[in-house]
């Protein structure tokens, strides 16, 4: 570990940071697979204790002796700033006085991710990043298994993510699926009962379906709006709805697999 008091934003090290754009940081070319930032002491403790391994940390000069300790073990730079600088190289406040610049780990591949898993969730084309990292939170809360993430659902690593999932998107086993919904031959090749969260004329109330629910489901949840593809509900064994009061036909996407994951929960 080597701290270094920030003198120049010119520092090539620092490029990490500067203006934070999570696109680029997922295409860098080296180190290969890109990288990720992680937002605060708990999050880089996660990450951490995930296996992840951090190229540099950046740090509120008060936020030293609780965060720079975390990763004494690794020969990475600590760079420490006060607020206005840091502002200045990010384009916004830390608040949380803490980021880590990690490394992405190989995603690993479908089979051995629902190897042995009885309850997983499909997020499908999910495009806002406060949405996708509460859905993480709600699986590892409520104890499911994996997640699998479409093509063209957003990053579960971007920063916004993982800081509404409170890191949790670091230790849920998780991967992206090549092709969906092509995909889902591989959620029946494996055994799974695939649930489609949606309303539709012939959908089963969620309250019937988890009276008795098959030994392995995957939930799908679709994107804000327009909720499922056609293709998706094809795809589905069941198409299972909320039920809900009051004229309100459904709830946000986050909401909606917290309350079917509580539901379905392995027993």
């Amino acid at each position: 570990m080597q701290i270094s008091h920030i003198e120049s934003l010119d520092d090539p090290r620092l490029s990490d940071y500067r203006d934070l754009t999570d696109v680029a940081l997922r295409r860098v070319s080296e180190p290969a697979g890109g990288l990720y930032i992680a937002e605060s002491s708990k999050v880089i403790t996660r990450a951490l204790a995930a296996g992840h391994r951090p190229r540099s940390v950046l740090l509120l000069e008060k936020w030293v002796d609780d965060v720079a300790p975390l990763v004494e073990d690794f020969d990475v730079p600590v760079f420490v700033g006060d607020s206005e600088l840091l502002e200045q190289l990010t384009g916004f406040t830390l608040h949380r006085g803490a980021l880590a610049s990690m490394h992405r780990p190989p995603l690993p591949n479908v089979s051995d991710l629902l190897a042995g898993a009885r309850r997983v969730v499909v997020i499908e084309d999910v495009v806002d990043h406060t949405n996708v990292g509460a859905i993480f939170r709600s699986v590892a809360g409520l104890g499911a298994d994996a997640v699998l993430v479409t093509p063209r659902c957003a990053d579960p690593l971007y920063r916004r993510s993982v800081r509404v999932s409170m890191g949790t998107v670091l230790q849920v086993p998780w991967t992206r699926l090549a092709e969906w919904p092509a995909g889902a031959e591989e959620l029946h090749s494996a055994g799974f009962h695939i649930a489609a969260l949606a309303l539709a004329d012939d959908a089963v109330s969620l309250d019937d379906f988890s009276v008795a629910p098959p030994d392995r489901v995957a939930i799908v949840v679709g994107t804000e709006g327009d909720g499922l593809s056609p293709a998706a509900l094809r795809a589905a064994d069941t198409v299972v709805t909320i039920p809900m009061l009051h004229g309100v036909d459904s709830l946000n996407v986050a909401s909606a697999s917290a309350v079917a994951l509580y539901a379905l929960r392995a027993r």
